[in-house]
């Protein structure tokens, strides 16, 4: 009798983490819980999988004040000794739709219309520069 007992509660508690590990995959925040009206336009990765990953992405934003733009980062892909850039274009305005492995990464009649640019770096800094093009 107490061995069927420890037997059914084993299988209570294995069920109960199960539970919690797919309650805990499923839950996690995604882009698209972002306040913002963000959305993906245009993607570049590298082809070298030896060396350091880099990724660029260019994303438009309805809400141009939106405070969501360095979570978006986050939330983007990153390998360790690689780099990922986010440029932000203004949802109303000509954006590119195709990006390029060299700085800075679009055709420089789009610059004006970048409102932010979040990077993280090979170390894993983080940094997000609003109107990185407004001298231009």
């Amino acid at each position: 009798m107490l061995l069927k007992n420890k037997k059914n509660l084993l299988l209570l508690m294995l069920a109960i983490i199960i539970g919690y590990i797919v309650y805990d995959s499923t839950s996690q925040p995604t882009v698209d819980d972002l306040q913002g009206g963000f959305r993906e336009v245009a993607m570049y990765r590298n082809e070298n999988n030896t060396g350091p990953i880099v990724r660029v992405y260019a994303v438009t934003v309805e809400d141009t004040l939106s405070k969501d733009m360095a979570r978006y980062g986050d939330l983007m892909p990153y390998t360790k000794y690689g780099t990922t850039t986010v440029y932000f274009f203004d949802a109303g305005k000509p954006f590119p739709n195709s990006l390029t492995a060299t700085e800075p990464h679009f055709d420089k009649k789009f610059a004006p219309n970048c409102l932010a640019v979040y990077r993280k770096d090979a170390n894993g800094q983080v940094s997000l520069d609003k109107r990185p093009h407004k001298s231009e």
